[in-house]
């Protein structure tokens, strides 16, 4: 069975963060939500949240890994060095990782952007080029990398797109959701 996980840290964006793990959950697919250090997480605008785990050598498993933006749960998500080792992992065997809004700034710290395509919110791609120079930032709403097994986007208006990239990318058909969700109807009417 296909599963991800979204980790999440005290200060994460709450609709980044919950709109992959309802997305993922609605097409039936085991999504879980990762706790970076304890499974209660305050969001960013203090809204509590609930994880079923914590971070472990688990995320090894997961065909793919998701980060929500948000500053202050980038930060942490980007300063942990037990997370660092265990996406650096992922990306060497090849597995899919996600990050969108301010958290490319962990994947820039990680190594992960190293000559890899990516988007992020805008401003955040300043302190990117910085950490990863050798990265090439793009303005789209989502961006796939292939080589780097990489999915990121812009911020929190782009979580719907964000959520059905990934599914999308690991190979789900996503039509008849994104159509009963009216996902169809607002690309057709923006």
């Amino acid at each position: 069975m296909m599963k991800v996980a979204v980790v999440l840290a005290d200060g994460c964006e709450e609709v980044e963060a919950l709109t992959p793990i309802d997305v993922f959950r609605r097409l039936g697919i085991q999504a879980d939500m990762v706790g970076l250090t304890s499974k209660d997480v305050m969001g960013a605008h203090q809204i509590p949240l609930q994880c079923e785990k914590v971070v472990d050598d688990s995320l090894l498993d997961y065909d793919c890994v998701i980060f929500p933006g948000g500053m202050g749960g980038a930060h942490a998500l980007r300063d942990n060095d037990r997370l660092m080792d265990l996406m650096k992992q992922r990306q060497a065997a090849g597995k899919w990782n996600a990050a969108m809004c301010a958290a490319p700034i962990a994947f820039a710290r990680y190594g992960l952007l190293d000559n890899h395509d990516y988007t992020c919110f805008p401003g955040i791609d300043e302190e990117t080029k910085q950490v990863a120079p050798t990265g090439h930032f793009k303005e789209t709403i989502t961006v796939v990398d292939h080589d780097g097994h990489l999915i990121t986007s812009r911020g929190p208006a782009t979580a719907m797109a964000y959520a059905f990239q990934i599914a999308e990318v690991l190979g789900v058909d996503t039509k008849e959701l994104q159509h009963q969700m009216l996902y169809d109807y607002l690309k057709k009417n923006i």
